[in-house]
């Protein structure tokens, strides 16, 4: 009976440590390409085959990660997930996915749920109102790595857009149009929200232009929320020259209020948004909106949590990944004059 072929002959026959060998048969995304690819070509020659389940019962890990985001039918989420998927199946996990629908203590439900359930690490996009002490205390119990994506809170990975950057972009670009008044309307209270509204109010303020931003402006993050949010405006008697969604999802219902209170995007108020999901392009007019790349932000953080996981979740320093936004510019704003 020929011997058994270990990870060891393995990683002799590559020319590389064990440990090497055992990253990259965990799908590890630390090993270059070049290198994981001869350790692959001598698990072929040597008819190696990875015991998984023996792997697991070793590092005690389940092999499964938990992604918890807001909703599904909002597409700037649906194409996160789908990176992040693509990146955990590929390292040979299995992911859970809950959605908080924003709501603080249904989040904390879904974590727990998931800790119970043994995930070996987690990817949060948080809730608005998030309590980061409570989360911290919840996921350091149970010694469970958590990446944050897209909305920031201090003392956690995170990977997101560099929200001020994204909005300086667009609030240079509405004043260069001649906008003199601009209303930020949707969201709720969140990093993400107070980042858009500072680059917003910084690059508008420079030039002379005023930003109207405040709680009666906020709303729910839905095409609902958005029509409520211009509703109030429009009711206050207040026509600016400008109107800024929170994201895609929100402007969908400032189009549609505008438009039935007889107003047209585009000509009578420019619109932009952030986010620049397919629904921005998909407007008539087409809009205005500053790209953040969920895809780009799924498969980075899904990439920083596989680190941690390959690292043992040891005590290192809280990675920051800022992904750069693009502003992208089209009819909604492109099209609007001043008002004579």
């Amino acid at each position: 009976m020929a011997p058994r072929i270990t990870l060891e002959d393995v990683s002799k026959a590559a020319g590389v440590s064990r440990s090497t060998a055992s990253l990259v048969v965990r799908g590890s995304s630390r090993i270059p390409e070049s290198t994981a690819l001869k350790v692959r070509e001598a698990m072929d020659q040597l008819g190696y085959v990875y015991n998984r389940q023996a792997a697991n019962l070793r590092q005690s890990r389940s092999m499964t990660i938990g992604l918890i985001v807001t909703e599904i039918i909002n597409p700037y989420f649906a194409e996160l997930a789908m990176a992040v998927d693509q990146i955990t199946h590929d390292a040979g996990y299995t992911i859970f996915i809950g959605y908080s629908r924003d709501l603080a203590d249904r989040q904390h439900e879904i974590i727990a749920s998931m800790i119970e359930r043994q995930v070996d690490g987690l990817l949060l996009l948080p809730a608005p109102d998030t309590d980061p002490e409570r989360l911290a205390k919840q996921v350091n119990a149970a010694n469970v790595p958590v990446v944050l994506l897209a909305r920031r809170f201090t003392g956690f990975d995170y990977v997101g857009s560099e929200n001020v950057k994204g909005a300086t972009m667009l609030g240079e670009h509405l004043s260069a149009l001649g906008c003199r008044s601009v209303a930020f309307l949707g969201g709720r209270a969140a990093p993400s929200l107070t980042e858009r509204e500072e680059g917003l109010r910084d690059s508008l303020e420079r030039k002379g232009c005023e930003l109207w931003s405040v709680d009666e402006f906020r709303s729910s993050i839905t095409p609902e929320g958005g029509a409520t949010a211009v509703g109030r405006l429009f009711d206050l008697g207040r026509l600016p020259d400008a109107v800024v969604a929170y994201n895609d999802i929100v402007a969908e219902g400032v189009y549609g209020e505008m438009r039935r209170r007889g107003l047209e995007p585009g000509r009578d108020i420019a619109v932009a948004s952030f986010d620049d999901t397919r629904i921005a392009a998909s407007q008539v007019p087409p809009m205005t909106s500053v790209a953040g790349f969920p895809q780009q932000i799924g498969t980075t953080g899904a990439e920083m949590l596989m680190k941690r996981l390959a690292d043992g979740n040891s005590d290192i320093p809280t990675q920051l990944t800022l992904v750069q936004p693009q502003l992208k510019i089209r009819s909604s704003t492109a099209t609007w004059r001043p008002r004579t």
